[in-house]
């Protein structure tokens, strides 16, 4: 899947492109399914924090798939391995919205072990975020209440599990009432209407006046003010998203800190991949992770309705697209 102009779902187009053959370090992989992200329809529409190179860029950071082979000094696949993406590249270049893909071995991290590769897809970069952003760099604890906004999304369903998981209280922050109820569902303890409820004063509510100890945010935008004001004295606000593209306004709720989260730099480490991926794993066979899937679209000739139903955000959890 390629796009040679920037614009809506529209401009994406299948071709047959050459099949690479791996080189020295770099692994072919089999594509079965591919997760959608939100920074995907950010860089379609020329909207990213970096620019696609067109003609011809690329697109799509998460996919599961199978090893088809490996090249020079790969010691860490074979050919038959399960694997995921690992989302930590340039996917102008690397996207992996095709039937196979060549990734540097960096890039490719193992699939847990049973799972299938649907659920990989939507697994690997929404609870790696909800996890780096929340415990590796924002220090959540157990007991302590976190705001998380756009709740209903990839990432924040994610870090709604991953905060229940460490003994965090999750307040859902979602713009309107039709998904309270599956949040509740999911395990939020508490859930927040910002288009009819002052988020400030019910954070104030839920925790008896003391406000949360952290805030996930993925808007940024004028709105984060009312963020840093809903945390309690020193809490901690991590930006991972700036879904609103205004200037983001500070709180003077101070002191307070604030942490900006890239979870591309982050993925690069080999040591937080094994980390994260043992986190994952294990909260997956114990089943306090279950990725919540919205809908699955079959074939590379649907990514566009996928990626209208991504827009319309009348969605909850991760869409992915089986190859």
């Amino acid at each position: 899947m390629l796009f040679h102009e920037t614009g809506g779902p529209e401009v994406l187009s299948i071709e047959d492109v050459p099949l690479a053959q791996p080189g020295p370090g770099e692994v072919l992989i089999r594509v079965e399914a591919i997760g959608l992200n939100r920074a995907e329809a950010l860089f379609r529409a020329g909207a990213y924090y970096y620019p696609p190179t067109l003609p011809g860029s690329r697109l799509g950071y998460e996919a599961a798939g199978v090893v088809e082979s490996v090249g020079e000094d790969v010691t860490a696949f074979a050919p038959g391995d399960a694997v995921m993406s690992a989302a930590n590249f340039d996917f102008g270049v690397h996207g992996v919205y095709a039937e196979h893909i060549v990734l540097p071995e960096e890039s490719v991290v193992r699939s847990p072990d049973g799972v299938d590769a649907v659920t990989s897809a939507a697994m690997w970069l929404a609870y790696t975020t909800a996890y780096g952003g929340m415990v590796e760099t924002g220090g959540l604890a157990p007991g302590d209440h976190v705001v998380i906004t756009g709740a209903s999304s990839g990432v924040g369903t994610a870090a709604v599990q991953t905060a229940l998981r460490l003994g965090a209280i999750p307040i859902a922050a979602t713009r309107g009432e039709a998904k309270r109820g599956g949040l509740l569902e999911l395990g939020a303890a508490h859930v927040i209407t910002t288009d009819t409820e002052d988020l400030v004063k019910e954070v104030r509510r839920i925790t008896g006046g003391a406000g949360a100890r952290m805030v996930f945010d993925a808007v940024g935008g004028p709105g984060f003010a009312a963020l840093g004001d809903a945390l309690t004295p020193g809490g901690t606000a991590v930006l991972y998203g700036w879904l609103d593209r205004r200037p983001i306004e500070l709180s003077m709720n101070w002191p307070l800190t604030i942490h900006t989260y890239a979870n591309g730099v982050l993925t690069r480490e080999p040591e937080f991949r094994r980390r994260a991926a043992a986190f994952i794993g294990s909260g997956l066979t114990s089943g306090a992770l279950d990725p919540v899937i919205a809908e699955t679209f079959d074939g590379l000739e649907r990514i566009g309705d996928a990626h209208r139903l991504m827009e319309s955000n009348t969605h909850t959890g991760k869409i992915v697209v089986r190859v």
